[in-house]
Parts: C-alpha cells; sequence; structure tokens
C-alpha cells in the first residue's frame, strides 16, 4: 500500500507523536501515525512510566493539551473507580499516592485516554494508526523525504508518502533511515563548552534504559517466578562506581553520589505524601516511591493491594546501548534488560530483607494486566536518550544550568515554541559514568532546535531534539516531549497552509511571530512567569 495523499506522517506514537498528530489534525490536516507497540504513549504507557514532572505542573508550565491528558486521566478514575468521597472531591487526584509525580497512575489508563482523544479524527477519516509497524527505509530525494516504509506485525511492508515527515520515534529511527544528519552520545566539552562534558566525544556513552514491572503483593500467597537464567551473574554484577551489587536496595544519592539505602515494604501504611522532586526525590521509600494504585485512594476493601511501578536505578541497564551497534548487538541488550528485571524481581521475592529479619517477598506478584502484556513486564523498554539531530541550534548545559545562568534565569530564545522544567538527571551510562544531577532553571524549547540543519521536510518531534547527552537529561520528561510534538505538528501545518519551508519560518522574523501567536491561542505557554527559589 503507498498513500500519496497524506500531509503529514508521523513516526512514532509517543506522547511527542500523538501531540504532533493532534496538532496538524486540529488544524485540518490529514496524518498517518505509525506505532511499533499496540498502545499509544510511549514512556507513559507502553514503557510503564507515570509522569515526571516540575513542582508547578498543576498551575502553569505546560500545554492546554497536555493539561487536558492529565484531566481526561482523573476525570477516567473518578468515573469508573471506587474513590472515597475525599479523593474523589480531590482537583488534584493522584490515584498513586506515588511521590515521583503529582499524578501516579496505570499505564492502561493512560493509553485509554490517549486512544479516545485520537478517535474522533480516525472516525473522520483524517487521521489512520498503523500499529505493530517499525521504519525500515526511506526514499530520499535531494534534501527532502519522499516516502517511509514500514513493516507490519505479519511481515508485511507498507510504504507512506507524505509531505511532512515528523521522526517521534523512542530513538531516532529516521534519521539514518533518511541519512539526516544526527548525533549519539557524549559530545566533546571542545565541542559543545559544557562544563560536564568530557574532552574526547564519546559516541556510544549514552543513559541506560530500564525494562520496567509492576507488581502488588499477596500476603500469605506465592507467586515466585522460575529463577532466571542469568541469576547468578546479575546477582554478583556491581558497577565500578556503585556502592553495593545492583540486586541491592541500596544506591547512590543522584544529586551528592552518596551511599544511600533504601526501605522496601509491601503495603505498609505510611503519611500522607507530597510529592517535591525540587527539594526531594522522594526515592528512599520504594513502595511508596513510584505506586500508581493507593489502597488510600479507594473504598476500603476494593484493593487487596497497592500497585507500584519499579523503575529504580537497580534495573538501569548498563553494558551497552541500542543504537550505534550491530543488531545482534542490540538484541543482546534488550534480552539482557530484560534478564534483570526479571532477576530484581526474583531477588526482591527470595533475598530482599525485611524488617523482621527475614528475606523475600514470595507473596510479590507481577502484573502483567496493568501492563498490557503476558509476561508482566512493560511492552517496551523506558528509553531515556534517543539519536540527536545535527539542529539549527542545540541547546548546551550553559544555556539553562542554574550553576551558570543563577538568578538570570536560563536563555530566553527568540523562537521560543513552548517551555519546560526538569533537573538534568542523567542515569548512569553504558560508559561507565555514574549519575550527573544539576540543577536547572526552568527553559524554554527553541524552534531551530527541532529543524535539522539539512533535511528540509524533515520534523524532530520527540527525544530527538537539538540537545546534547547533558541537556536531554531534562528535556526527555514527559510534558516536554508532548510540547516538543505539538509544536512540531503545529509546525507542519503552518507551512502546509502557507506553502513555506520550516527554514523560512525560522530566520523570518515576521513569520515566526505569526506562528507564535498561533502555538499561544492554542494554549501554547511560550515563556515562563517570574519564579524564583528553583
Amino acid at each position: 500500500m503507498t498513500d500519496r495523499k497524506v500531509d503529514m506522517l508521523v513516526v512514532g506514537g509517543g506522547l511527542g507523536g500523538v501531540a504532533a498528530a493532534l496538532a496538524a489534525l486540529r488544524r485540518g490536516r490529514s496524518v498517518v501515525m505509525t506505532e511499533e507497540t499496540d498502545w499509544l504513549g510511549g514512556q507513559l504507557t507502553s514503557q510503564g512510566v507515570p509522569p515526571d514532572e516540575h513542582p508547578w505542573i498543576e498551575q502553569f508550565g505546560c500545554t492546554r493539551s497536555y493539561r487536558l491528558l492529565r484531566e481526561e486521566i482523573r476525570r477516567y478514575y473518578r468515573a469508573w473507580y471506587p474513590l472515597t468521597q475525599a479523593a474523589r472531591e480531590r482537583p488534584d487526584l493522584n490515584p498513586g499516592e506515588g511521590r515521583v509525580s503529582r499524578l501516579c497512575h496505570e499505564p492502561r489508563v493512560a493509553a485509554e485516554v490517549l486512544s479516545a482523544m485520537v478517535a474522533p479524527y480516525v472516525a473522520a477519516g483524517t487521521l489512520r494508526v498503523l500499529y505493530g509497524h517499525r521504519p525500515v527505509a526511506a526514499d530520499v530525494e535531494g534534501d527532502e523525504v519522499r516516502m517511509v516504509e514500514f513493516e507490519g506485525p505479519d511481515g508485511g511492508r507498507v510504504e507512506v508518502a507524505a509531505r511532512y515527515v515528523l521522526d517521534a520515534t523512542e530513538l531516532g529511527d529516521l534519521l539514518p533511515l533518511t541519512g539526516t544528519e544526527y548525533v549519539t552520545g557524549f559530545e566533546s566539552a571542545n565541542r559543545t563548552g559544557e562544563p560536564h562534558a568530557p574532552a574526547e566525544a564519546q559516541p556510544h556513552n549514552m543513559q541506560a534504559f530500564s525494562w520496567v514491572f509492576a507488581v502488588d503483593h499477596r500476603e500469605g500467597e506465592d507467586h515466585t517466578i522460575d529463577r532466571p537464567a542469568r541469576y547468578a551473574e546479575w546477582r554478583e554484577y556491581r558497577p565500578s562506581f556503585w556502592p553495593d551489587r545492583l540486586l541491592s536496595l541500596t544506591a547512590p544519592d543522584p544529586r551528592t553520589l552518596e551511599s544511600v539505602p533504601r526501605r522496601f515494604v509491601p503495603n505498609e501504611v505510611t503519611g500522607p505524601v507530597v510529592a517535591d522532586q525540587s527539594k526531594d526525590p522522594g526515592d528512599k521509600d520504594l513502595w511508596v516511591f513510584r505506586r500508581i494504585l493507593s489502597r488510600g485512594v479507594f473504598r476500603p476493601g476494593f484493593l487487596a493491594s497497592d500497585v507500584v511501578v519499579v523503575n529504580w536505578p537497580m534495573i538501569d541497564y548498563l553494558p551497552g546501548p541500542l543504537v550505534g551497534v550491530s543488531g545482534a548487538e542490540r538484541a543482546g541488550h534488550l534480552a539482557g534488560a530484560r534478564e534483570l528485571s526479571l532477576s530484581m524481581m526474583y531477588w526482591l521475592q527470595t533475598e530482599a530483607p525485611r524488617p523482621d529479619g527475614g528475606t523475600g517477598w514470595p507473596g510479590l506478584r507481577l502484573r502483567g494486566d496493568v501492563m498490557g502484556t503476558a509476561d508482566g513486564l512493560a511492552k517496551a523498554p523506558y528509553i531515556r536518550e534517543s539519536r540527536r539531530i545535527e539542529a539549527r541550534y542545540t541547546v548546551v548545559e550553559q544555556d539553562l544550568a542554574y550553576s551558570v545562568r543563577g538568578e538570570r534565569g536560563a536563555v530566553r530564545y527568540p523562537d521560543t515554541v513552548g517551555i519546560g522544567m526538569y533537573r538534568i538527571d542523567l542515569h548512569p551510562s553504558t560508559g561507565g559514568d555514574t549519575y550527573i544531577d544539576v540543577s536547572s532553571c526552568p527553559f524554554q524549547i527553541p524552534l531551530g532546535a527541532l529543524l535539522p540543519v539539512r533535511t528540509r521536510n524533515l520534523l524532530a518531534a520527540a527525544k530527538n531534539i537539538g540537545t546534547t547527552h547533558i541537556t536531554n537529561g531534562c528535556y526527555r520528561l514527559h510534558p516536554v516531549e508532548w510540547n516538543i510534538g505539538e509544536s512540531a505538528g503545529a509546525l507542519a501545518a503552518f507551512c502546509l497552509a502557507r506553502g513555506l519551508a520550516p527554514e523560512q519560518v525560522h530566520r523570518d522574523g515576521r513569520l515566526l511571530a505569526e506562528f507564535q501567536d498561533g502555538l499561544a491561542q492554542d494554549g501554547v505557554e511560550l515563556a515562563w512567569p517570574e519564579i524564583r527559589g528553583y
């Protein structure tokens, strides 16, 4: 099949991809969106990670459409779940009462909400979503992408031609296929001038990825999984910078790097949770940290156990990256990450220390239903770092690090197309580096970071924009990825309506102002209010 009438092809149905598609569809454009799994939502859903957000998210600091997504997730729980009256009346309902986010919820619920958000356009015939499809080839003429070929779940091939192609994949998969210039891993200090960059470039040194899973605990029952084949190997594995074996309850504090013991006690009754990552990441209590269903939110007796997402430092996969390696190596790393996560589960069930002096929690049960899988793990690995375009503008550490900018705040970009906020949060990497976790200032998203230096009709729409290994650490989070995708989709629609190229909008002050006005009218915040004390 070849579709030669579509205005925009969005490759990747993660948060950036969905936001891009919706932005174009609201502007009357036709869209084909592809997704490798059978869920939309990427890191929020198929990768199993509730939203990592800044402390002001309930008041400001995201686009109107992202706020709608959050509101609809809460509406879903109010409509269908037996909440306590107190929980039902809370405008900031948090189903899991987890510390990591003000909206800890089931990935499955977010997937249903995202499906509902695109459903009207599917019904109208302006959007087609091709699930289970991955890009395998592209037809490029000069500096323009003419067509992308996909392999479907049955092995069949599909060709899609479009006037604009947006790469919203988790790893920037279109960049090598289209010959678009890109960067991987750690850039050199000589290139970027960044305080935390190494002397030499390290293209294979990337943030660890993780294979997330969900658990509950059934006291008195035994749900111990089969011992993973490589369990003995993982049980003894200890990175050089780690204070204990990886399979333990001890890990570095991301900010100070001091050794910090974590607590893990299933269904322990705790006090009220107030999430404020700007002051304390709150990851000392692992049961509460990423809890997505809390018994205290629901009527007594509804839940026999809380439900918790395991996305902890102990399952960060360090032996190698997923890009820049052979297919066999990539497959080996994916299998290794799954084995590490299952080994962590087995260790929790059989060897984890208990407060009573015993070991193991055999009542821990994998909740594959929460992740939409039979094996209990998420549908896809949680990706922190992608290939990144060689962009017309690259965001560097000194643009937004508080240690550099101080009370001046982050650099203000005249071509801003949105805002975001998160610490520069780099997990341990495949090159053997420990955490880099430093304070940042509330920042803007420059349009130039979405535009490749050469390819004319391809836009970056996810974690693949013009950031560095370091600044990716704060541009990779949920609301920022959504904003990036939304602005990319709006730009493609703007250019189609006026017969323009993206670089014309970028360099022409009048056109740029017109585009920015349209974004603002659509609910995209382009600048931060005055904030102190971040």
